[in-house]
């Protein structure tokens, strides 16, 4: 999830970087100084919960299915959006001026990868939410989370230009993400396989963080 040019992870190329009930309930993100721009309380798992305790089933409704959607679609470019701005900060001269490892991908390849692998979250999110598995809160809390610290890793880099602390941050995201899978495994299959090339770029993406800081430090 490194950002230079492109809309990425975070709304360019970003270094994509845990988890349960309460870490999704109390993540946001702020940049020092200032306001959260992440809510301290995400419906998504209030969603599911209301969903079990009414016997409500939007399953059964087409505009109930495409509405869940929508939403994460929805959700998902928000997030892309809030990590955007915080990239506009550091892209401007302080990103540019730093030593790149050899493997640092081209500006050109974060949009594409970026947009795909959003769609692919989006779609996996909305699959835990209809999945008519029970017990599935624990599941969102923890996709929750992954999406939290997605968006922070660039208020931390680019905003805080904290290489270091961004490298606990996208580490604490792959396990939110890694996480996710492993508890989504028996509630939706599919949507915890949409989510591994996403754990494949944030992989990628913690050892160019750590080779970034390594050259810079």
């Amino acid at each position: 999830m490194m950002a230079q040019g492109a809309t990425g992870a975070n709304g360019t190329e970003t270094v994509a970087g845990g988890a349960g009930r309460s870490a999704a309930a109390h993540v946001a993100i702020a940049p020092p100084g200032g306001t959260a721009v992440i809510p301290p309380r995400w419906p998504i798992v209030l969603v599911s919960v209301g969903m079990r305790k009414t016997g409500v089933d939007i399953r059964k409704s087409t505009g109930g299915v495409v509405a869940v959607y929508a939403g994460f679609f929805l959700v998902c470019i928000l997030v892309a959006v809030t990590g955007g701005i915080a990239n506009s900060y550091g892209l401007a001269s302080w990103y540019p001026s730093l030593v790149k490892p050899s493997f640092n991908p081209p500006n050109w390849l974060f949009g594409p990868v970026w947009t795909v692998l959003y769609g692919m979250i989006a779609v996996a999110g909305a699959r835990y939410v209809l999945s008519p598995a029970r017990e599935k809160e624990p599941t969102l809390a923890l996709y929750t989370a992954q999406l939290a610290l997605n968006a922070a890793w660039s208020w931390v880099f680019f905003y805080g230009q904290a290489m270091g602390a961004a490298i606990a941050v996208v580490v604490a995201l792959w396990f939110a993400i890694a996480a996710t899978i492993a508890f989504g495994w028996n509630k939706d299959r599919l949507a915890s396989l949409l989510l591994i090339p996403y754990l494949a770029w944030v992989s990628f993406a913690t050892l160019l963080n750590v080779a970034i800081w390594r050259l810079n430090g």
